[in-house]
């Protein structure tokens, strides 16, 4: 399996992305730069964490537009995986690969904390080696994590089994004191109709090793290899 992590101006995850696929999973992985027109033989691309472009405009608006996305949006359509992590999460968002939008968050003020999300679905690229109901503890640190969608959308990701991860508090409740940002119904993370693209706010990548506090974020990349053909 060879992964292509975009890094954009501003983006302060793509390295702890990478390591986690060489380090932790062993597999090969390639910067791709923002103005690159070729995934370089990538079979799973990685939106990755940070402040693209600054977050001017807003969150993930203008990275976009960036050369790079033409080949991961090609890419998504041709069904390989895609995961937005954080930022990448909000990339995802604006370039239309999936639905809703990232906002503000509740507080009004950034946050940086663990938190606990309960999977949801394994039926994505990205969750095949977990289990519905699995409790994971990762980080985050965003100040545009509240996830929000019309009524419509949201109804429709429910029933269609597309919300991946929902905050939730230690007894895997999703109370409004476990929504670290006051998104929709509690939704971490989602994925499109046919789960090879998904988008979560929680980082993964910084929860691979017992020295960074959580491992729970390998069953993430576990799950590609899964789903990988020998």
């Amino acid at each position: 399996m060879k992964v292509g992590v975009i890094s954009f101006p501003g983006s302060n995850c793509d390295e702890d992305a990478l390591l986690a696929v060489v380090e932790q999973l062993d597999e090969e992985a390639v910067l791709l730069w923002h103005k690159d027109h070729d995934l370089q033989g990538a079979d799973v691309v990685i939106l990755p964490g940070g402040f693209s472009y600054g977050d001017y405009l807003r969150s993930g608006a203008i990275a976009r537009f960036s050369p790079i996305m033409h080949e991961v949006v090609a890419h998504a359509k041709r069904g390989g995986p895609v995961i937005g992590i954080c930022n990448g999460f909000q990339i995802a968002c604006e370039a239309g690969l999936l639905p809703g939008a990232l906002l503000r968050n509740q507080s009004l003020q950034f946050r940086s904390m663990s938190v606990t999300i309960r999977v949801e679905s394994t039926a994505t690229a990205f969750t095949r080696a977990a289990v519905n109901g699995r409790l994971l503890t990762m980080p985050i640190a965003h100040g545009d994590g509240r996830y929000t969608a019309d009524a419509t959308t949201l109804d429709q990701l429910e029933g269609e089994g597309r919300v991946v991860f929902r905050y939730v508090d230690a007894d895997g409740n999703p109370t409004a004191a476990a929504n670290p940002n006051g998104a929709m119904r509690n939704i971490a993370g989602i994925a499109n109709e046919t789960g090879t693209i998904v988008g979560l706010m929680p980082h993964p990548e910084r929860a691979m090793e017992t020295l960074l506090g959580s491992t729970d974020g390998l069953v993430l990349f576990q799950s590609l290899l899964a789903g990988m053909p020998v």
